[in-house]
């Protein structure tokens, strides 16, 4: 939200496709949302996990009005290794709020879990902690991860603008400060909203060697 959902509010608009959830709420302040996705590419951090294939994605999120959340998110992979596994599931929690005028804050967990994979234990997790900011039209926003399993460290940032009600654009830069080889990546595209379909085009790329530029299409969809 990302990899899979929206942290801190924006963390992620950069990077992922998002809807604005329609949530039943109910008299205790709960609300629960879902949303799926079709993708050409399951991207993560400039990395394709899908090994350039197409990708099926899924989630639900509960969140309450004083600010605590919880959610799960699943997708097809396909890393071409030994591994052979064919699933991600991604369980996470965290606090967000607002301070200050137009600010937000996020912070949280996500353990990222790899069910299938075969003798390989591929499992993390990650603690994270975020900032954004809404100016008028453009949305701001950084996010740091801590990999508390692997001990890396990555910075995510991105910007966005949303030109009227159905069309947005965003870009967003990330590079690991700490381990994982400490590359960067960028990704930009675009997101057109028509009848509860958030149609997302947006190009990857990294700075390693085995450079995983791509240009992906996301068709997701709220429920």
């Amino acid at each position: 939200m990302s990899k899979f959902f929206t942290l801190g509010a924006f963390a992620l608009v950069a990077a992922t496709t998002n809807s604005n959830a329609l949530a039943e709420e109910s008299q205790s302040g709960v609300s629960l949302s879902g949303n799926v996705a079709l993708t050409t590419d399951y991207h993560w951090r400039g990395v394709t996990q899908s090994n350039q294939d197409i990708a099926i994605q899924g989630g639900f999120d509960l969140a309450t009005d004083v600010g605590f959340y919880a959610g799960v998110w699943a997708s097809s992979v396909d890393f071409n290794d030994s591994s052979d596994t064919n699933v991600e599931v991604d369980f996470y929690a965290g606090y967000a709020g607002e301070f200050g005028e137009g600010f937000g804050f996020d912070v949280g967990v996500v353990n990222y879990q790899y069910p299938d994979a075969d003798n390989e234990d591929l499992d993390f997790t990650e603690v994270y902690a975020g900032v954004s900011k809404s100016a008028g039209i453009a949305d701001f926003g950084a996010t740091g991860y801590y990999d508390v399993d692997n001990e890396t460290f990555y910075l995510d940032t991105s910007a966005g603008i949303s030109f009227n009600e159905h069309l947005s654009a965003s870009v967003g830069v990330g590079k690991y400060l700490d381990g994982a080889g400490e590359y960067t990546n960028y990704n930009i595209g675009g997101t057109f909203t028509v009848e509860g379909f958030d149609l997302d085009l947006r190009w990857y790329d990294n700075d390693t060697d085995a450079a995983d530029d791509n240009i992906v299409f996301t068709i997701a969809k709220s429920l």
